[in-house]
């Protein structure tokens, strides 16, 4: 494997009564605690770093999920990076130094068994640690399966070899489990394995903020990490990993708070209670796929494609709502209503048409149902709300 691969705070009052006292954890779906941030630790990118940080979220696996689209994405905005002003000879800068997370990696069939192994498992955490001004210099893989499980390490004896390359070779790796007093060697005979021990990683992006890195390694992969991960990152990997999901979401819509200046709904439904009378929905209209959700198991499936608690939801510009779901292969639950127009935050939706879809039969059932969607946080790749006291988080497709 090229090297490469590598507080909790609780819940505010206002944020905290939303949330139904009977609500389960959602279900992960397709795709940890978090401390609020201060303005000073507000993160900060240039152009082409939003570009690649837009362009990796939804991306899956960290890379093994990836569309077509979403790896040429990801790959112009790579590109746009390395030849943009990063930092000059990044190994020669302490900005190199420290614990990096794993975003992202293109996966060649030359990929080791670690990388095809754990990388693409978006439950575990993958990081790479980098000191170079030791007496010890090392560069360390560690996969984090839980806080409760344990770690792997992988580490590397270190070597600068120019202003971009770092020369490693393997010669250690232990599991960590939290349950056992001892650590279990990882079943690799680094000693015997000559040359193949050995390789090279090049640093051909490093952000002048020091927080962003594009490395690729002597296999060709690869590699987009992050030192600070942006508050939609964490949101994401609190889904995939299944805890820690309301203090993410309690971050994002802190920080949105923050870059806003002010409370973020009002400033929303105020601009997009404008267009209302234009029947322009703006930021809600296009297609949403359901990441999360703190729902009741016991809830009917119409009233789950009622309220759009599992499946897709596409909004239209004219308030036009379609929600559906798929309970079982080869069938689909839908309901179609309209949003009603209101400039407060708290928006009426009134759900009028469902239909059992088997194949070409389609079964029509009655739907009335009418309830409240507010909107917590909405930008072009992120949507959190609340619908009738269930929190909702989607992903833009």
């Amino acid at each position: 494997m090229a090297v490469g691969v590598t507080g909790t705070a609780p819940l505010p009052l206002w944020l905290a009564s939303k949330m139904s006292s009977r609500a389960r954890p959602g279900r992960r779906a397709i795709v940890s605690g978090a401390v609020k941030p201060s303005r000073s630790d507000r993160l900060v990118f240039t152009e082409p770093e939003t570009n690649l940080i837009e362009a990796l979220l939804g991306v899956q696996g960290r890379g093994r999920g990836v569309s077509p689209k979403q790896l040429l994405d990801v790959e112009r905005a790579i590109q746009d990076l390395e030849t943009s002003n990063g930092v000059p000879d990044p190994t020669s800068s302490n900005l190199i130094e420290g614990s990096w997370q794993l975003i992202f990696t293109t996966r060649p069939g030359t990929a080791s068994p670690i990388q095809r192994t754990f990388v693409a498992v978006d439950s575990f955490k993958i990081f790479q640690e980098v000191y170079l001004r030791t007496d010890d210099p090392r560069v360390t893989n560690v996969v984090k399966f839980s806080d409760s499980i344990g770690e792997l390490r992988v580490e590397a004896v270190a070597t600068i070899n120019d202003g971009n390359r770092i020369l490693f070779r393997f010669d250690r790796a232990a599991f960590s489990f939290k349950f056992l007093p001892f650590k279990v060697p990882y079943p690799v005979p680094f000693r015997l394995l000559g040359d193949e021990a050995k390789g090279w990683l090049d640093t051909t992006y490093l952000s002048n903020t020091g927080n962003i890195r594009i490395s690729k390694g002597n296999k060709g992969t690869t590699f987009v990490l992050q030192k600070v991960t942006e508050p939609r990152q964490k949101l994401l990997s609190a889904i995939a990993n299944g805890e820690g999901i309301l203090e993410a979401i309690e971050e994002l819509i802190s920080s949105n708070k923050m870059k806003r200046g002010g409370d973020f709904g009002f400033f929303f439904f105020e601009k997009l209670g404008r267009s209302y009378q234009k029947r322009d929905f703006g930021s809600l209209v296009g297609e949403w796929q359901l990441l999360w959700a703190s729902e009741s198991d016991s809830e009917s499936w119409s009233s789950v494609a009622s309220r759009g608690l599992k499946g897709m939801q596409i909004i239209k510009e004219d308030g036009q709502v379609t929600n559906w779901t798929v309970p079982f292969p080869g069938s689909r639950v839908t309901a179609t209503g309209t949003l009603v127009e209101n400039p407060k935050s708290k928006t009426s939706v009134l759900m009028n048409e469902g239909a059992f879809e088997f194949g070409p039969l389609k079964l029509p059932f009655d739907v009335k149902e009418k309830f409240i969607m507010e909107i917590l946080y909405v930008d072009n790749k992120i949507r959190i709300g609340c619908i009738d006291k269930v929190t909702v988080v989607h992903l833009r497709l």
